[in-house]
C-alpha cells in the first residue's frame, strides 16, 4: 500500500521510514477520536409547574393515594363506630356505613391535595370495615366479660334456635337444631355469627367508603 509523503507529496511505499525523495520521516501516529461527551439530563429544582414540560407534570388531584397514610383515618373511624355499636348508641348498619364515609372524610382532611373518588373510597371503607370488625369483636368480648352478659347471649341464641325449630318441623331439621343446642353446636354457631359479621362489616364499610368518595369527590369538581 502506498501513501503520499506529507512533505513533498511523492508516493512512498508503506513501511519505509524515510521518504526517498526528500528524506522526510514517514512515522505516522494515529490518534484515537476523543470520546463523545455524555448527555446528561438537567433536572430542574424549580417548584413552578410552568418550568416543566407538560408531559412531566401531574395534576395534584390526579396523584395516587398514599396508602401509608390510610391506616390512621381508617382506624379512627373504625374505633368510633365500634364504640358506638358496643355501647348500643347507634344502629350497626348506620355505624358501618358511617365508618366508611368518615374514613374518606378523615383521609381527605389529612391529604387535601389527593382526590378520592368512589373506587378509592371503597378501598378506604373496606379497610375501615375490616378494622371495625376486629375492634368490635374485642370490645364486645370485654363488654360481655365485664357485664357478665354471657348467659344472656346464650339464652338469646337458644330462643333463636327454638323459634327456628317451630318453623321447620321436619325431623332432619329438628336433629340439626338439637345439635346446635349442645355446647359444641353453640360454639359453631358463634363462629358462624362472627364470620357472617365480618362479611357484613366489610360489605357495608365498602359501601360507605364508596358513598363518601362519590359525595365528597363532587366538591373537587365544583
Amino acid at each position: 500500500m502506498e501513501n503520499p509523503c506529507y512533505k513533498c507529496g511523492q508516493t512512498v511505499e508503506e513501511g519505509i521510514p524515510f521518504c526517498p525523495h526528500c528524506s522526510a520521516p514517514q512515522i505516522r501516529v494515529v490518534l484515537a477520536e476523543p470520546p463523545q461527551p455524555l448527555a446528561f439530563a438537567v433536572a430542574t429544582t424549580s417548584s413552578d409547574p410552568a418550568a416543566l414540560p407538560a408531559s412531566q407534570t401531574i395534576p395534584v388531584l390526579a396523584m395516587p393515594m398514599q396508602w401509608s397514610q390510610t391506616l390512621k383515618p381508617c382506624a379512627l373511624a373504625a374505633l368510633i363506630a365500634s364504640v358506638a355499636m358496643v355501647l348500643k348508641l347507634i344502629v350497626p348498619l348506620i355505624a358501618l356505613v358511617g365508618a366508611g364515609f368518615f374514613a374518606v372524610a378523615l383521609y381527605r382532611r389529612n391529604s387535601p391535595g389527593i382526590s378520592v373518588r368512589a373506587g378509592a373510597g371503597a378501598r378506604l371503607g373496606a379497610l375501615s370495615g375490616l378494622l371495625c370488625s376486629a375492634m368490635t369483636a374485642v370490645l364486645g368480648a370485654l363488654r360481655v366479660t365485664v357485664l357478665h352478659e354471657g348467659e344472656e347471649i346464650r339464652k338469646f341464641l337458644l330462643d333463636l334456635i327454638q323459634q327456628t325449630a317451630l318453623h321447620y318441623p321436619d325431623p332432619q331439621h329438628q336433629a340439626d337444631l338439637e345439635l346446635l343446642r349442645s355446647p359444641t353446636g353453640m360454639v359453631a354457631l358463634m363462629i358462624f355469627i362472627l364470620i357472617a359479621g365480618f362479611v357484613l362489616f366489610l360489605t357495608f364499610g365498602t359501601l360507605g367508603g364508596a358513598l363518601g368518595g362519590t359525595v365528597l369527590g363532587r366538591r373537587d369538581k365544583s
